[in-house]
Formats: structure tokens, C-alpha cells, sequence
């Protein structure tokens, strides 16, 4: 059975491949790198993907909202959020600097890390 169809709370395959890309784009456009632990960088992802399918932009999944579809409208949240493009800084740990404790030496994430991740949520 496909955990896709399974759980609606999971995004879509479109989506999901489109924030694996983004976010491997960004990384190497911005000199960030992933969280050491993939599942950290596999559930962002899998949140940000989520989040396009549900609200039409991919609001950062980390944080909570009183109205996200508000939060989407403001644009600040929406990844990359500003504190990210004007600092470097990832509250979700997606994107960190090479000095940061977390950062792993990937810009990349495999296919089969975010199924894996995926399939345990």
C-alpha cells in the first residue's frame, strides 16, 4: 500500500518533489547544508510540501499559527522566510551555515530517505 493514499496528512508526490528540489537548490545556492540527521530535513521537507498542497505556498512547518492562510497571504513565513534570506537563520533546521553544530556535509537528500521518514509519520 502507498502511504500516500493511506494518510491524507502526507502531502502529494508533485509537491514533495518539488521542496526535495527547492530545497536542494537553495542549500547550494545559499552555502547551507542539511541537519546532520536526515529525518530532521526529511520531515521539513515532507511539511513544506504539505503546506503548498494545503495553503498554496510552503509556510514553514516548525511554527504555529493562529491562521496560516493569513500567515501565507504576509508572505514572511513562506520559505525561504525572511529571517533565513536576510540572516541565514532556519528555526526549522533545513538550512544551516557550515558553522552551526547541526550542519551535516549534505545539500542533498535521497528519494529514498524521505519515503523512509514518510513512512513512519
Amino acid at each position: 500500500m502507498n502511504p500516500t493514499t493511506e494518510n491524507k496528512k502526507l502531502s502529494s508526490e508533485k509537491s514533495l518533489k518539488a521542496m526535495k528540489s527547492f530545497s536542494e537548490k537553495y542549500a547550494k545556492n545559499t552555502n547551507t547544508y542539511f541537519c546532520v540527521d536526515p529525518s530532521v530535513t526529511a520531515v521539513v521537507i515532507e511539511g513544506l510540501a504539505k503546506h503548498k498542497d494545503e495553503l498554496g505556498a510552503p509556510l514553514c512547518p516548525c511554527r504555529h499559527y493562529e491562521d496560516k492562510e493569513a500567515e501565507v497571504k504576509a508572505t514572511y513565513w513562506n520559505c525561504p522566510c525572511v529571517p533565513m534570506r536576510e540572516r541565514k537563520e532556519c528555526h526549522c533546521m533545513l538550512f544551516l551555515t557550515p558553522d552551526n553544530d547541526f550542519a551535516g556535509e549534505e545539500q542533498t537528500i535521497t528519494q529514498e530517505v524521505l519515503e523512509a521518514t514518510r513512512a513512519t509519520m
